[in-house]
């Protein structure tokens, strides 16, 4: 009976622990397929605007793609690129215009982490930003297919869209 009542206990207090574990883990901030479509659609938006051709790409904080599109005649290197550009700013927390100044520098003087430009998947040109969540970093936008200041204003614009959604 005694080993019953330490069974008992052990089990009860293992579901209490799990179940405060779990409870944690639904309150952390998570981006959502409605956030990454509404932040695509903003891309895509100004990209029409502007008469640019993108190809954008938005991953979660596991660097795992939510939401790829290609616009109509946009370059078809552009895809990976895009997809690479979220994925880095979702495994860093800055745009990978920073991962650019951090591995080739910035005026005039050289890159504090050189080699960061050959890690494999990782982006160092302006074009993907991280998304942010109440303090958290919940993924990354990366749009190609323009100039590196093109591609950046267009994934701004995808955050700018989904602002109210990541407080």
């Amino acid at each position: 009976m005694k080993i019953r009542i330490t069974t008992l206990a052990v089990l009860t207090s293992g579901l209490l622990l799990c179940g405060a574990s779990g409870q944690a883990l639904e309150k952390a901030p998570v981006l959502s397929l409605d956030a990454a479509q509404k932040a695509a659609a903003a891309c895509r938006t100004l990209a029409v605007q502007k008469n640019w051709r993108m190809a954008i790409a938005i991953a979660d904080a596991g660097a795992n793609t939510v939401l790829f599109e290609r616009m109509d005649r946009s370059f078809l290197g552009s895809s990976d690129i895009a997809v690479r550009k979220a994925k880095t700013s979702a495994n860093f927390p800055f745009p990978t215009r920073t991962a650019a100044e951090l591995s080739h520098g910035k005026d005039g003087k050289p890159g504090v982490v050189p080699g960061f430009a050959w890690t494999p998947g990782v982006v160092t040109y302006g074009g993907g930003l991280p998304i942010m969540a109440g303090g958290a970093h919940i993924g990354g936008i990366g749009a190609s297919g323009g100039s590196p200041e093109e591609d950046e204003q267009c994934a701004k614009a995808g955050l700018d869209a989904i602002r109210d959604l990541l407080k």
